[in-house]
């Protein structure tokens, strides 16, 4: 009897026929042969699929890895089904890379594979930010695009960002219909690879100074900048695409002071400083941090791989150097943005910003206060970028964000730019310094005018197919036995993205929500807590999400309060994350 399911063992067959390289087939007979069954089953119990973040996944052999085979017929099913969406076109896409191991060939793979389909390619010569492909798809016209990268995860991932032609990665229809296109595909034999260098531009070096100076354009106080042009900057690019275009972008803007860490300076897709190359994480930002110190920078920020997502370091109210969160960045983007707007008499009635469901209601509060609307969406940026691309040409988008440190000011791209990010929260400090304020300063009087909020988030990693198996039943659990207490206080409200439903628990009234089917459950408690679970996009992951507020009178409380805070949320996610 065999150790797999049917499907398993016929696709294990057939990664060993003739259709695949000699090597591929050597890799796949050596797991069979050392009865690897574990790795063999993760490899190939299913197909790599599109998630929040297009696909990814480990590198390997397998029809659930990362390879020349999978992302070969990715790009197949792809061209297809964009032939069909644009018939009787010229097609066009763009192409990038990050500075993950094998991004570099896997891009020139894409190419191969769009060329021979009769695609004309405009291929980065060298890589270059996940921004900036979103940026060319829209400079060039093309109808679509692919970023080679697995973002912020560990160095064995690497993926595939598929884009649209609004420069925004593919969201529905699009993106099932591409995977229908995909597994539509049912030989190797149907994948051309053959390159055709008649249908391949390469982009080079000067395109980076148009896509500076469409952000240079977006700047609000250029006269704060000039005025605190020596406003001491670390910044690290974790041996990623940061290093291309962010010292670039920040001494475009004017800055004269900026410092980065040289032992995290070159690309490198072994990460060989960090565990993971996230931002997101303390160890991650470390370097950057004592850098900051030694040098008693005014700010520190790191970008992950591709550059799409940054984190940042302040000095707190003693001086020492304290890393920011997500929400804390993105609620002081969003304040920076719309009080300089009105400020400069600049805010119109059809200004809108935009967060996602799990990121912090103090933005929703900040954008209210200032009248302008804020759009909710699911996880992902895409969904932002989606909202975007609706809203052209009847409403202006300033600035937007997402927890995991993705932001943007202005509606240059259509997904999460850490280029354009650094340049604003530079300009963002320097403006507060030539009024006398620190960023950690802003953020306590945020705190004062609209409450303390304390964010928290717990992921649990749940690799293979075991790991999928769990996630699932993890939120099915939720969903049979949900709770009515989290922390000592009552739930008040259940709200079910994949259900489309809200339950208002003391009446039993239930109404529907507004926003396409995803996995996410949120419990809204008579505190006004907000905690969610939702099963991870990008990685073998489910998060929990935790979000608790109290009124800050006095800068004098902080301290006390958020201590208070701290105990709450950690109360909370006891009741709710179940190891």
């Amino acid at each position: 009897m065999s150790f797999f399911d049917k499907e398993t063992q016929n696709r294990i067959d057939n990664w060993l026929t003739s259709e695949y390289d000699e090597t591929t087939r050597a890799l796949v007979q050596t797991l069979v042969d050392n009865n690897e069954n574990t790795e063999l089953l993760d490899s190939f119990y299913k197909e790599l699929e599109f998630g929040t973040g297009g696909l990814r996944g480990v590198m390997g052999v397998g029809s659930n890895r990362i390879n020349k085979y999978t992302i070969g017929k990715a790009t197949q099913g792809l061209a297809n089904y964009l032939k069909k969406e644009f018939p009787n076109q010229s097609l066009k896409v763009a192409v990038s890379y990050d500075s993950r191991n094998n991004s570099q060939s896997l891009g020139h793979l894409v190419a191969d594979v769009f060329s021979a389909n009769g695609i004309q390619v405009y291929l980065f010569q060298e890589l270059r930010p996940t921004p900036m492909l979103s940026f060319a798809v829209r400079h060039f016209g093309c109808q679509g695009g692919v970023m080679l990268t697995a973002s912020h995860n560990p160095k064995e991932y690497n993926g595939y960002k598929a884009y649209w032609n609004d420069g925004g990665q593919l969201v529905a229809p699009h993106d099932k219909n591409v995977i229908h296109e995909v597994n539509a595909i049912t030989s190797v034999k149907e994948i051309k690879f053959d390159r055709n260098e008649d249908n391949i531009v390469i982009v080079k070096e000067d395109f980076d100074k148009l896509y500076i100076e469409a952000n240079k354009a977006l700047s609000i106080h250029p006269e704060a900048v000039e005025s605190e042009k020596d406003l001491k900057i670390v910044y690290s690019p974790i041996h990623g695409t940061g290093i291309t275009v962010v010292p670039q972008m920040l001494a475009a803007w004017g800055f004269t002071n900026v410092h980065v860490v040289d032992e995290q300076a070159a690309p490198n897709g072994d990460f060989p400083t960090v565990i993971y190359p996230n931002p997101e994480e303390e160890e991650a930002m470390s370097m950057a941090k004592i850098r900051g110190q030694e040098l008693d920078a005014d700010i520190v920020m790191a970008t992950d791989p591709d550059a799409d997502r940054v984190g940042m370091a302040v000095k707190n109210l003693e001086g020492e150097f304290q890393l920011l969160n997500g929400n804390q960045i993105g609620s002081l983007l969003v304040y920076y943005v719309l009080s300089s707007k009105q400020e400069k008499g600049e805010l119109k009635l059809n200004d809108y910003i935009v967060k996602t469901i799990v990121t912090s209601n103090l933005i929703a509060d900040i954008g209210t206060s200032y009248d302008v609307n804020v759009y909710e969406t699911l996880t992902g940026f895409k969904f932002i970028g989606e909202v975007i691309t609706k809203e052209q040409g009847k409403a202006n988008y300033l600035v937007g964000g997402e927890e995991s440190y993705g932001y943007l000011v202005g509606d240059l791209v259509r997904d999460k730019d850490a280029v354009n990010s650094c340049a604003f929260i530079a300009e963002m400090a320097a403006y507060f310094k030539s009024k006398g304020k620190t960023v950690f300063e802003v953020l306590i009087e945020l705190y004062l005018k609209y409450g303390f909020y304390n964010e928290k988030l717990i992921s649990l990693t749940k690799k293979g197919k075991a790991g999928a198996e769990e996630i699932q039943q993890m939120m099915i659990d939720l969903r049979a036995d949900a709770p009515k207490i989290l922390g000592d206080v009552r739930v008040k409200e259940i709200r079910d993205y994949q259900n489309q439903v809200i339950t208002y628990l003391e009446s039993g009234d239930q109404v529907s929500i507004d926003l396409p089917k995803s996995d996410v459950l949120q419990f809204i408690t008579v505190d006004g807590d907000v905690i969610s679970a939702r099963p991870s996009g990008t990685e073998p992951k489910i998060k929990f999400y935790c979000s608790v507020k109290e009124d800050l009178v006095t800068v004098s409380d902080y301290d006390s309060i958020s201590k208070k805070l701290e105990e709450k949320v950690i109360n909370i996610m006891a009741d709710i994350v179940k190891e």
